[in-house]
């Protein structure tokens, strides 16, 4: 059958988004949610998204990656979602309250952003040369210089796959300090393969440049990537952060039918 689709993106961070409020989208058959994120054979992104309801809460976000396969939290998508339920009518207002996999978030919808109300952060692993944590997906920060000319795919996918995270996985973030903030590229598994911008590797990376010292201010990191720019917002507390808050651009790109 023929089902309408929506593309919509975050910093060149893409995603399909289907209005199932219905339930009708068969959520366990990840040949077609691969097939539909295949940039040669299908739509193209580096995710997919399904709106439900569900009680409580305004929406609920169904993320999976590009593999097909269920996914932690997405940043990105959280705001690009929430976005789509303003433009499809399915909230009324500005501000929102939806379930991700992470548990509940809250979205504030302007025309120029969305602002998006990420977990709490207490275990923050520092080791020698890197910053492990987790913004709602599993994050391996490190600090480098020369990061735009860097080999993003082959650092990352070796990381990714060493012997600590090759069973469960984790995105991997380079990072280089700007003069008002920080660049960031990011690997993300599912995608396997670099992303031009990821939200929960953003947030990530703005937490350990603010216990570095080197963040726009105490409570806000300015980040550019490769797909734009975003701004963190947090509190600093003794054994991790609060109040955290991820902002940028969340756009819909257009609106088609395909047979699924």
């Amino acid at each position: 059958m023929k089902r309408t689709f929506y593309k919509y993106e975050g910093t060149g961070n893409d995603f399909i988004l289907f209005d199932d409020r219905e339930n009708s989208f068969d959520k366990n058959n990840s040949k077609l949610i691969a097939r539909l994120c295949n940039r040669k054979f299908g739509i193209g992104a580096d995710g997919l998204m399904l709106l439900r309801n569900i009680e409580g809460y305004d929406f609920e976000m169904v993320y999976f990656n590009s593999d097909g396969n269920p996914s932690s939290m997405c940043g990105n998508g959280g705001r690009c979602i929430s976005r789509f339920a303003l433009d499809i009518g399915a909230v009324k207002k500005n501000e929102v309250s939806f379930l991700a996999i992470d548990g509940k978030h809250t979205a504030i919808i302007t025309q120029e952003t969305v602002k998006l109300k990420m977990n709490d952060v207490n275990e923050i692993e520092n080791g020698n040369d890197f910053f492990y944590l987790n913004t709602g997906s599993p994050h391996y920060v490190t600090f480098s210089a020369h990061v735009h000319e860097l080999d993003v795919f082959t650092e990352g996918k070796n990381i990714r796959n060493s012997d600590r995270f090759k069973k469960e996985g984790t995105n991997v973030n380079f990072v280089e300090k700007e003069k008002d903030g920080i660049f960031v590229r990011t690997y993300e598994r599912g995608v396997e393969n670099e992303t031009l911008s990821c939200g929960t590797g953003v947030t990530a990376c703005a937490l350990a440049a603010a216990i570095k010292g080197i963040a726009t201010s105490p409570e806000k990191c300015l980040v550019s990537t490769l797909g734009g720019n975003l701004s963190v917002h947090y509190k600093r507390e003794e054994n991790g952060f609060s109040n955290v808050w991820l902002e940028g651009p969340a756009n819909s790109v257009f609106k088609g039918e395909i047979e699924v």
